[in-house]
């Protein structure tokens, strides 16, 4: 009852000011409560019949965010809701939020989460009568479908014949040319072994893709280039789909070069309806995952939007399809679009098509389970406004765009202070991000009427999410949304390595922003010292006379150094850095998380990560974190007495770039390898990396076998 208060009280706080909207949010974090739906700018409240009676129970065979989205649906539509969860997970908050819970193994995926046997007997002992798979995991696994058919209880989502056929991307490139969908050049048989991998690629001409038949979530999938390339890419995506999905068959398509991708969400029920709700641009990716989502896409007119959505649902009605799908296709610059796979689940991005269409997903799903036919036409579904989604995830956006992190999230904050922002989460504060499970922190989706307002409320959000324990892509996802290509709407699949040729390195600061950062980090370094002349309010008596109305400062910035000279009169400091002045005004409250400032009338966010007796301060601004040196003049002359730490020479060793287990080791004592060769494999959620010598040499010892987890930075290898 009380995250049901919760919940209605934050639909309806749009009308208040935001000191209410916020204390709202602090009064609702207790009970989990994450989601923040526009409701004043959609056509259907989604609105639950309490009269139109669907289950009691309701088993969800899932975790993290996902769990807990599925979990805030069925709480308003009055089903008692089930959570499954591997021994590591028993404190979870999809696990508190359920009303019931059951450990299905330990940590492992293969052993708890894909653990079918352990899963059914979840459910028959809690007497569930319905199952909602989320996505990934079992939530396209036809075998699971099935099994829950001969136990009577209800899968929500698609039956078993449309999971084999759109499931199998074989069967369902087949399906589609017969349905008369546009289809990629390529080869519709289960490629065998490398060699045959090579034969096929030859004859549609490279570049081609290589992918998982029962894949998806960009696992299993390689891009090759030539021979070698295509070789290595059978054997990597063959490893990762038997390791994703239990099945490591493969197939072969031409690779159409620079594409956007766009998908079109489907919802049809069991008597015959099927709609189109409206696309997403789903381009920005990173190893074949989707970073940033957007509805509706900036590309489509009206006919391509239509001509897509048409064949999108003609598809759907030639496998019968009941539930919520997407329909996935890539586009080229003509807008010629091309069917890439059908994903028979809830899609990851689906609350930006819920924010323009004003339709809950979950719901409409749990519904055509239960036999309701449709409550909507096609000429219902409307594109009202925009919506911008980001997935903000655990990695190191500085390496390969995002290689995974874990740790525990020692302060944890969500920006629903900030309006028409909702946050699918399934963590909070004290929550681990560990190695077996997807790094995914939480889905930050932001509303505006128009796509300019939706991507200045996303700026806002991102600037006041406070994640700290762990690297996170927030500089990247912000750097992303302000670039002018994006902008412009001009996006592809290529859109990061194209922008960021030798790789992301944060946010180039402009002149005026670098002296806002080094007036905010000066202001803290005075702050502080006054702060540390009282003592419960009462200055301390000193033994040195304090000047303590100015202050002659040396900041250190990367390889710069810049002289300020701070003077203050109550909150406000006039700060001159390098001969320019700016007035600065905050609370400086040096215990939040957050630092609202103002400097010469322009409102700031910044988030102080760090700071020590030695002046070190990291400040996270524009997304980016910096790393300053406040010291005195004084205390600046004589630091450059100090000796520097020599810096370590890592041509002759192999450290793990990030957390993750051994799968493979190549080399052994004694070898001789050359620049470029492959060292050994590392798996991290999933994705198997791998890791090659940075120059020729002989081996000289390996500090790591297959098996072992290792975390980032330790020793695998050295080279003589």
């Amino acid at each position: 009852m009380a995250a049901s208060l919760c919940r209605a009280a934050a639909a309806g706080a749009w009308w208040r000011g935001p000191r209410q909207r916020h204390l709202l949010t602090l009064q609702c974090a207790a009970l989990h409560s994450r989601w923040c739906l526009v409701t004043s700018r959609t056509l259907y409240s989604a609105a639950y019949d309490p009269n139109e009676k669907t289950f009691e129970k309701l088993l969800i065979a899932n975790r993290g965010e996902i769990a807990c989205r599925v979990i805030k649906t069925c709480k308003k539509m009055g089903i008692k809701t089930v959570a499954i969860h591997s021994d590591v997970d028993s404190n979870a908050v999809h696990v508190k939020m359920a009303d019931e819970a059951v450990c299905v193994g330990p940590a492992p995926t293969s052993k708890s989460y894909l653990n079918m046997d352990a899963i059914m007997e979840a459910i028959k002992k809690t007497r569930a009568q319905a199952v909602h798979p989320g996505y990934g995991f079992l939530s396209e696994n036809k075998e699971f479908a099935r099994r829950l058919a001969s136990e009577d209880v209800t899968f929500i989502g698609p039956d078993t014949h449309a999971i084999q056929a759109m499931g199998d991307k074989i069967e369902s490139k087949l399906l589609a040319k017969n349905a008369k969908v546009n289809t990629i050049p390529g080869f519709d048989g289960v490629v065998k072994d490398a060699d045959e991998a090579v034969r096929i690629a030859r004859e549609i001409g490279y570049p081609v893709m290589i992918k998982a038949s029962a894949g998806g979530g960009g696992k299993g999938m390689r891009i090759a280039w030539d021979d070698e390339e295509t070789r290595e890419g059978f054997r990597f995506s063959s490893q990762e789909a038997a390791s994703s999905f239990g099945d490591d068959r493969l197939l072969i398509e031409k690779f159409i070069d620079n594409p956007r991708h766009i998908e079109i969400q489907v919802l049809a029920d069991k008597h015959g309806n099927a709609l189109w709700l409206n696309e997403r641009e789903c381009s920005i990716q990173r190893r074949n995952q989707k970073v940033v989502e957007e509805a509706p896409s900036t590309f489509l007119d009206p006919e391509t939007r239509r001509a897509m959505g048409e064949q999108a649902v003609g598809l759907a009605k030639a496998v019968k399809y009941s539930s919520a799908g997407t329909v996935e296709f890539l586009v080229d610059s003509r807008k010629n679009f091309y069917f890439l796979e059908m994903n028979t689940r809830l899609q990851v991005e689906h609350p930006i098509t819920e924010c323009i269409t004003g339709l809950d997903l979950v719901q409409e799903m749990i519904r055509v389970a239960k036999g309701y036919p449709l409550r909507h036409k096609q000429a219902d579904i409307p594109i009202n406004g925009w919506a911008v989604e980001c997935r903000v995830y655990a990695e190191d956006p500085y390496k390969s765009f995002g290689l995974p992190s874990i740790g525990r999230l020692s302060q944890y904050q969500e920006p629903l202070h900030v309006s028409n922002v909702r946050v699918d989460s399934g963590i909070q504060e004290g929550s681990d991000i560990s190695i077996y499970y997807d790094p995914m922190i939480s889905k930050l989706i932001t509303y505006g009427s128009d796509r300019a307002e939706a991507l200045q409320r996303m700026e806002e959000a991102l600037d006041n999410y406070v994640i700290r324990g762990v690297t996170h892509n927030v500089a990247l996802l912000r750097e992303v949304i302000i670039h002018p290509r994006f902008v412009q709407g001009d996006v592809n699949t290529k859109f990061l390595p194209d922008v960021y040729p030798d790789g992301f390195k944060g946010h180039k600061l402009t002149d005026l922003e670098k002296r806002e950062l080094l007036t905010t980090a000066a202001s803290l370094y005075v702050a502080g010292q006054l702060r540390s002349q009282r003592f419960l309010g009462v200055p301390r008596i000193s033994l040195a006379k304090l000047d303590v109305s100015n202050w002659e400062l040396s900041v250190e910035l990367g390889d710069e150094t810049h002289s300020v000279t701070v003077s203050n009169n109550g909150s406000t400091f006039s700060v001159e850095v390098d001969g320019r002045k700016l007035n600065v005004t905050s609370e400086w409250n040096l215990a939040s998380p957050l630092l609202s400032v103002t400097i010469d009338g322009a409102q700031r966010t910044f988030q102080c990560l760090s700071r020590d007796a030695a002046g070190n301060i990291s400040i996270q601004f524009l997304g980016t974190v910096y790393k300053l040196q406040v010291l005195s003049r004084l205390a600046a002359e004589l630091s450059k007495y100090m000796p520097e730490k020599a810096v370590e020479d890592t041509s002759s060793i192999l450290r793990s770039p990030m957390p993750g287990t051994v799968v493979a080791v190549s080399v052994q004592p004694g070898d001789l390898v050359s620049e470029g060769q492959e060292i050994c494999v590392i798996e991290a959620m999933k994705m198997q990396n791998s890791m090659s010598a940075a120059k020729s040499g002989k081996v000289k010892a390996v500090h790591c076998k297959a098996g072992e987890t290792v975390g980032e930075g330790d020793l695998l290898v050295e080279l003589e």
